[in-house]
C-alpha cells in the first residue's frame, strides 16, 4: 500500500517526501486535477506553453550545464561506462536540440479531438470515435536528462499531465530541467502540476508509482532491461513496454559493397550508446574474402571490439571468439558481434532467435530478399538499405519521442503524440431504447 504522508511541493513543480518517504498519492491527485484541465486546453494555449518552455531552456542554459556537470562528475567518480556518460551529457548542442524538439512538437497537428471514424446504425444511432488524452502518464527513466524535456513536451501537447521519476545518475540535471519547464509552463498559463518531477531516485518511489492504480493511467519505463522488466512484472498500473535494442544488420549476397560498409559503420559507430545502434552484424559467406575483411578493418580502426564467429576469427586475428551471450547482448558500447551465415534463411533464423524486436536491417539489391526479410521478421522497425539509427521520433517526423515501444499493444516503434492518446465513443440518438 502507498503511505499517506503529504507531499511537499517545491519550486517549479518538483516534489519530494518528508523523511524520504516515497508515497505519491498527493502527487497523483494533483496530476489528476491538472489532466482534467489539460484535456480541455486549446491547441493555441498548449503551443504557447511549449514555446515558452523552449525559450526557457535556452535562457537557462548555463544553469543547466552547471547542474549537468555535477552529474557527470559524480558519474565518473562512480565508474559509469562511456555509453552511460554519453547519454547523461548535456552540452549547448543538446540543449538547443531539446528546445528544437519542443518547437517541432508545436508544428505537429494536435491529435486531441480528432474524429477517427463515424457511422450510423440501422436504428438511427450515430457513433463517432474521438481521440482523447490518456490522462496522467508516469515516466520512470534512467540516465537520460533529455527524456525530461521530451516527455514533458509530448505529454503536454497530447493533453496529459506527467509525473517524472528519473535515475540518480541525472538527478541534478533533471531537477533543474523540471524546474525550468514547470516555471515556464506556469507563466504561460498551464494548469498547475501539469509537469511534476519526484526529487528522489530511490527504488521505493518507482514501486509506489507502479502501484498507483487510479492515480496514474499508464507507466512508461525507459532504460535498461532490468528497469523495464521490473516495471512490466511488478506494476499494477498499465504499462507501455519500451525495449532494449539488440539490433541486427544483415549484409545479403547481393549487397552493394560501399553501401554495406557505409551503413554498417554508421549503425555501429555514429552513436554506439543508444538503443538503435546495431549490436550484431550478419554477413553472407560470399563476402568472406573481400567485403567483410575490409569492413572489420574499418570497424577496428574506429575502436570497435569484434566478437566473432569461427569464420570471422579466421580472417580477422584481432577478433575475440563470440560466446552465446554475445549474440544476446545489448552492448551500448563500441563492441560488435559478427557472424558469417550461408544464406538469408540462416540470417532470419539467427535474428528470430536473438532479436529484441526493436530494429532490424538488410542491405541487398535483391527485391525478393528484401521483401522476405521485412515480411518474415517481427520487429517495431525494419529497414531496407538504411541504418537502424533512423528508429527515432525526430527522424520519423514525430518531433520528440517518449521511447521506442517493442510491444504489440496500443503503441509500437517511436512513440509520438498519437501513442499518448486513446479514444472514446460518442453515441448520438433521438430517443432510441434497446428492445
Amino acid at each position: 500500500m502507498l503511505d499517506n504522508t503529504p507531499l511537499a511541493p517545491l519550486k517549479g513543480g518538483i516534489v519530494e517526501r518528508p523523511n524520504v518517504l516515497n508515497s505519491i498519492i498527493d502527487l497523483g491527485a494533483k496530476a489528476r486535477r491538472a489532466a482534467e484541465a489539460l484535456a480541455l486546453l486549446s491547441t493555441t494555449a498548449k503551443n504557447e506553453a511549449l514555446a515558452a518552455m523552449a525559450e526557457a531552456l535556452l535562457a537557462q542554459q548555463e544553469k543547466l550545464l552547471v547542474a549537468n556537470a555535477q552529474d557527470i562528475e559524480n558519474g565518473k567518480r562512480e565508474g559509469l561506462s562511456e555509453a552511460l556518460l554519453d547519454r547523461l551529457l548535456l552540452n549547448q548542442k543538446r540543449i538547443e536540440s531539446m528546445a528544437h524538439g519542443l518547437r517541432q512538437i508545436i508544428e505537429l497537428p494536435d491529435p486531441i479531438g480528432d474524429i477517427l471514424k463515424g457511422w450510423t446504425r440501422p436504428n438511427g444511432l450515430h457513433i463517432t470515435q474521438k481521440r482523447v488524452p490518456l490522462g496522467v502518464i508516469g515516466i520512470i527513466y534512467e540516465a537520460r536528462p533529455n527524456v525530461t524535456v521530451d516527455a514533458a513536451g509530448l505529454c503536454l501537447k497530447a493533453g496529459n499531465a506527467v509525473i517524472l521519476r528519473g535515475g540518480k545518475e541525472a538527478i541534478h540535471s533533471n531537477l533543474k530541467l523540471a524546474e525550468v519547464l514547470a516555471e515556464a509552463g506556469d507563466k504561460a498559463g498551464l494548469p498547475q502540476h501539469s509537469i511534476q518531477l519526484i526529487a528522489s531516485a530511490e527504488r521505493q518511489v518507482a514501486h509506489d508509482m507502479m502501484q498507483a492504480h487510479g492515480l496514474i493511467d499508464v507507466l512508461i519505463p525507459r532504460g535498461g532491461a532490468g528497469l523495464i522488466q521490473s516495471v512490466v512484472k511488478n506494476a499494477g498500473v498499465p504499462v507501455i513496454e519500451t525495449g532494449i535494442g539488440n539490433c541486427h544488420l544483415y549484409i545479403d549476397e547481393s549487397a552493394d559493397h560501399e553501401m554495406a560498409i557505409q551503413i554498417a559503420m554508421n549503425a555501429k559507430t555514429q552513436r554506439p550508446g543508444v538503443c538503435n545502434a546495431i549490436e550484431t552484424l550478419l554477413v553472407h559467406e560470399s563476402h568472406l574474402n573481400k567485403l567483410l575483411p575490409e569492413l572489420l578493418r574499418k570497424l577496428s580502426a574506429a575502436a570497435v571490439e569484434i566478437r566473432g564467429c569461427h569464420e570471422t576469427c579466421k580472417i580477422f586475428a584481432e577478433a575475440i571468439p563470440a560466446t552465446e551471450e554475445d549474440w544476446r547482448t545489448e552492448y551500448l558500447a563500441l563492441k560488435l558481434a559478427v557472424r558469417v551465415v550461408p544464406s538469408l534463411d540462416a540470417a532470419l533464423a539467427h535474428i528470430r532467435e536473438y532479436s529484441s524486436k526493436h530494429s532490424e536491417a538488410i542491405i541487398t539489391q535483391n527485391y525478393a530478399n528484401a521483401e522476405r526479410f521485412v515480411n518474415v521478421l517481427d520487429a517495431a522497425a525494419l529497414f531496407i538499405n538504411a541504418s537502424t539509427r533512423f528508429t527515432d521520433g525526430f527522424e520519423f517526423g514525430f518531433g520528440a519521442e517518449i521511447g521506442i515501444a517493442t510491444q504489440k499493444l496500443h503503441a509500437r516503434g517511436p512513440m509520438g503524440l498519437e501513442a499518448l492518446t486513446t479514444y472514446k465513443y460518442l453515441v448520438r440518438g433521438d430517443g432510441q431504447v434497446r428492445t
